[in-house]
């Protein structure tokens, strides 16, 4: 728990506030004290939020159906304003951690726990079928767990069985690896009931008992394929269990056990609780129930009158004027542009007495499969070290260690454990693959140490302890958004039919592309319709896939996989069979590889991706003068890919020591991993920020459109806008 804020409210409706437990791009969710005594968990909306009537409306369905549910093992709802100008809601606070932070600290739990866990969870979940709602999420992170039981919580997206979405984000409902495979594919409202809470409830046992998942880890497409096509993984799972927890995840709803059923073969859920915790958990409820219990009431925070209108507090202007400076520091390539080969180099900045060092590490790729990318990582980060370092008012100097990682994974935990040993580290930036970078990251989590990349597309869960304590840090467009620059563009030019032709070497991710395409067809509102055409993965052949396309009289055409050279051979078939329409494809595509292999059959293409060229933004022209100087390149030459970006968190970096410092961290390292994940960055090329990829309006900021023209990749910039613009 953190403490409250100045800006924050003391009371609201009668709840004093006690502190902060969480807090969202939604709104804050504060331990509170009622009148009364009782502790309860009140999550504020924020008023921004709140004026959207369809979120409004949300939260006013779940506010209702919360009330609705009185069962003991669910938390109840002690008071609610839907209807206030920031809506909240107040629950019974539970004290003791999540199931998934227990199997975190624990490992997989006793079968007798597991018993008395899932029995109540299904008396839970009978309650609620009987009042006529469906969860829709039950995963460990909604477990928590007490003394004398588990409770379920967050019912946001509870619904009456069979109702239908309110808006198109409803289309897959719940977290994967804990859904149904009827919430996978999106399906109808009506399909997704109680047999679909029993689903997730069969996941949460073989994850309980196993400490791994059922359908495994990974990327989202990996997931979700795994749920609806195969069967789940229940090695470890005690032979008296098994078939119980195997009914539930069959693949049929109506072939599942009822939660009343599966509470019976678990021997109820009404009776005392009783000694269920294994050794260890007890005493970590107790000390978090005392140390809630042991409080003060807090001072009052807010500084202005509740009835107005908030202002910018003056704290709030000093940190905005802060941030506002550092941010300032994108600029900085005017040092590197006015100074001359016999200037001062950096160090020299004219402070009278030693500054403290800290330490950036840059973990990448440099020998191997991606070190055109690493590449331009190290250099961008480079710049901007050498910049700061040059400014006559730092605060402090960065010392920057470089490790290869030659993008293999054993190379990059040995360069983690290197990096660890010197002294002052407080990030670490740089993987360029997903394994490079899980093998880093869970090598720096256990120290805290945070580690971003901008190229690396790493999927939630991947890095250990993810869940309790976030040290991983990805600013960037995941890859499964690629589809959308070229999506857009054919839907501003009036595309109605789009055929897909699905790559399926490229595996989950061309059958995740392909159903999202069909999902959320190119001019959708207007009646658009995708086709998909399959080229097998032991195939070369992409001839009659893209005959098959064509005779849907496509007016777009989109490759969906990840080999650019598998998609030159599709640009070719599609040239040689006479369409000169719009041709799109992923960032996964644009290399070399498909120019040099496509040859005049890559002209025209659109590209989706998630890096810029500083060329083509204007407030970006100066770092790219600079860095073609810093590295020796013609001045028509390109920028590395990635650099622009690596340059721009690199910068974040600094912004986030500089905070730690002024606040007198205690741990330099953690102030620096806390700000990334709080404190948004805007650079060169977009706002960074750590929540990235939680809500689609801020992850599609990272998205731009490229095009090729006289055989070389353009810039086309923001693919919104430049959708729009044409060619």
């Amino acid at each position: 728990m953190q403490p409250l804020r100045k800006a924050d409210p003391s009371t609201i409706a009668g709840y004093r506030l006690l502190g902060r437990l969480g807090a969202g791009g939604m709104g804050v969710v504060y331990l509170a004290r009622t009148a009364g005594g009782t502790l309860s968990a009140l999550k504020l909306i924020r008023a921004e939020h709140a004026a959207d009537p369809g979120f409004r409306e949300r939260f006013r369905r779940e506010a209702v159906a919360a009330e609705r549910i009185t069962g003991r093992w669910v938390v109840r709802v002690l008071g609610s304003d839907p209807e206030a100008r920031e809506p909240w809601l107040a629950t019974e606070f539970v004290p003791g951690p999540s199931l998934a932070e227990a199997v975190a600290l624990h490992g997989a739990l006793p079968e007798p726990t597991v018993r008395a866990l899932g029995a109540r969870l299904a008396s839970a979940l009978d309650d609620m079928h009987g009042a006529g709602l469906v969860h829709r999420d039950v995963k460990p992170g909604n477990v928590l767990l007490a003394l004398d039981g588990p409770r379920l919580i967050d019912f946001g997206i509870a619904r009456t069985a069979g109702a239908t979405a309110l808006t198109a984000t409803d289309a897959m409902i719940g977290t994967p690896g804990f859904l149904a495979p009827e919430q996978a594919r999106a399906a109808g409202a009506g399909e997704v009931g109680p047999a679909s809470d029993v689903f997730s409830l069969g996941c949460v046992l073989a994850y309980t008992l196993t400490g791994e998942r059922p359908f495994g880890t990974g990327g989202v497409a990996a997931v979700v394929y795994r749920t609806v096509h195969e069967e789940p993984d229940l090695d470890g799972v005690p032979s008296a269990l098994l078939p119980l927890v195997g009914a539930c995840l069959v693949k049929d709803p109506a072939d599942r056990p009822t939660a009343a059923e599966v509470r019976a073969s678990l021997g109820g859920g009404d009776g005392p609780a009783g000694d269920w915790l294994p050794p260890g958990l007890p005493a970590l409820i107790a000390q978090r129930s005392s140390r809630v219990l042991d409080l003060p009431v807090a001072e009052p925070t807010m500084l202005v009158d509740p009835g107005q209108p908030r202002a910018m507090s003056r704290r709030r202007v000093l940190v905005a004027g802060s941030a506002a400076a550092v941010a300032g520091a994108g600029g900085l390539t005017a040092w590197l542009l006015s100074r001359t080969s016999g200037g001062a180099g950096p160090g020299t900045g004219g402070t009278a007495a030693p500054l403290a060092t800290y330490t950036i590490g840059v973990l990448t790729d440099l020998s191997g499969p991606t070190k055109a990318d690493g590449r331009g990582q190290e250099r961008g980060i480079r710049l901007a070290v050498e910049e700061f370092n040059a400014l006559r008012d730092r605060p402090f100097d960065v010392r920057l260690r470089v490790e290869d990682d030659a993008g293999k994974r054993d190379r990059a935990k040995a360069g983690a454990l290197a990096l660890l040993k010197v002294p002052g580290l407080v990030a670490v930036l740089g993987p360029t693959l997903t394994p490079t970078a899980v093998a880093a990251g869970d090598e720096l989590a256990f120290s805290g140490v945070p580690l971003a990349s901008v190229v690396a597309d790493v999927p939630a869960g991947q890095i250990k302890g993810q869940e309790t304590k976030t040290n991983y840090i990805q600013p960037r467009t995941i890859q499964d958004m690629m589809t959308v620059p070229f999506g857009r563009y054919l839907t501003e030019h009036g595309a109605v039919r789009t055929a897909v032709v699905e790559d399926r070497a490229g595996g989950e991710y061309s059958w995740f592309a392909v159903k999202n395409m069909k999902e959320y067809p190119p001019s959708g509102e207007k009646g658009g319709a995708v086709t998909a055409h399959a080229v097998e993965a032991d195939s070369e052949d992409f001839g009659a896939a893209v005959r098959a396309a064509l005779a849907t009289d496509p007016q777009g055409v989109m490759y969906v996989g990840t080999s650019p050279r598998r998609a030159a051979l599709c640009a070719r078939a599609l040239r040689d069979q006479g369409y000169r329409g719009p041709r799109g494809s992923v960032e996964h595509v644009l290399q070399p590889e498909f120019l040099t292999v496509a040859g005049a059959a890559a002209e025209g293409w659109y590209f989706g991706t998630g890096y810029v060229d500083p060329d083509g933004l204007p407030k970006a022209k100066r770092f790219a003068v600079a860095y073609r100087r810093r590295w020796g390149l013609a001045g028509t030459a390109p920028v590395d890919r990635f650099a622009t970006e690596a340059y721009d968190v690199a910068n974040w970096t600094f912004q986030a020591v500089r905070t730690a410092a002024a606040n007198n961290a205690e741990s330099v390292t953690s102030g620096v991993r806390n700000s990334l994940l709080q404190t948004p960055y805007q650079g060169l090329a977009k706002t960074y920020s750590a929540q990235a990829n939680k809500d689609t309006p801020t992850a599609l900021l990272g998205l731009y459109l490229w095009q090729v023209k006289s055989g070389v990749p353009r810039f086309l910039g923001s693919f919104d806008e430049a959708a729009r613009a044409g060619t």
